[in-house]
């Protein structure tokens, strides 16, 4: 069984983006997906479950016939990432890509940086919508 970790934020056009890439990938029956939200500062004591993006890839990837949970840390993105996927023994760590001008495009996001540079796991970038 293939076990992915959907690292998620609050952007959802980043999120669907995510969503549409797992959607599109012939993954193995009964392949669980973990949507995680890592909360930086979270001084109302929100839940993920509260979050729409997190419930929207919930819905989203349980129609597509994935096994999903919804999970939250608390701390620094990359490294609560890094360590969720260590702990858990993920297959495959899916991030979501960001625009960036022409120069920039040299360059990933810091947390996709931090997660791409720390890990020996496979990690997937869903990337900008072409129309953008």
């Amino acid at each position: 069984m293939t076990n992915v970790l959907l690292a998620i934020d609050e952007a959802e056009d980043r999120v669907n983006r995510q969503l549409e890439t797992l959607e599109d990938l012939a993954l193995a029956d009964g392949a669980s997906v973990t949507a995680l939200y890592v909360f930086s500062d979270n001084p109302s004591g929100a839940s993920v479950n509260q979050l729409k993006t997190a419930r929207r890839a919930e819905e989203r990837l349980e129609a597509a016939g994935y096994d999903v949970t919804l999970d939250e840390r608390s701390g620094e993105p990359g490294e609560e990432i890094l360590t969720h996927a260590a702990e858990n023994d993920v297959d495959l760590i899916c991030l979501a890509g960001r625009k960036r001008s022409p120069t920039g495009k040299a360059l990933f996001g810091s947390v996709t940086q931090d997660v791409i540079l720390g890990t020996d796991r496979p990690v997937l970038i869903a990337g900008n919508d072409p129309e953008e």
